[in-house]
């Protein structure tokens, strides 16, 4: 998949990031942690659902489900104290979630790093971002039998 490839929702999320001067990268990944979805009520209990993405420093947890359809819906949770974190799951959540189980699994893995925050955050922080995708792309396989 090449960039201009990419789904709908990932390219426009990136190219806002692009478009944007590097120092105001940051207010939108901000933005995007205001916005992260809530996780649905029927995973609300259920902790033993969710995996721990072990690449992010602060307390992230991701679930994904995939119907029988094929379609993708991701829930994640990260503190509000961890807005950078949870900012990268948001763009996640809401770039994934309706997608095709094959279009996730065609995202390309380097992703996190073609949206132009690689100077404005951390490396580490980057790295949690891929380990998101990696670990969506991993349950994504395991619940469609990709």
């Amino acid at each position: 998949m090449s960039p201009s490839d990419l789904p709908r929702a990932l390219a426009e999320i990136r190219d806002d990031f692009l478009e944007l001067p590097e120092p105001e990268r940051l207010h939108l990944l901000l933005e995007f942690s205001e916005g992260l979805p809530a996780v649905p009520d029927e995973f609300q209990d259920r902790p033993e659902l969710y995996e721990r993405v072990e690449e992010c420093q602060s307390p992230v947890f991701i679930i994904v489900d995939v119907d029988d359809a094929g379609t993708v819906a991701m829930h994640a949770t990260a503190p509000p104290e961890a807005p950078t974190t949870r900012g990268f799951a948001s763009i996640l959540v809401q770039g994934i979630s309706g997608l095709s189980a094959q279009e996730v699994l065609d995202i390309p893995n380097d992703y996190p790093q073609s949206i132009g925050l690689t100077r404005a955050v951390s490396p580490l922080r980057i790295a949690g971002m891929t380990g998101m995708l990696g670990r969506t792309k991993r349950q994504v396989r395991a619940k469609s039998g990709l």
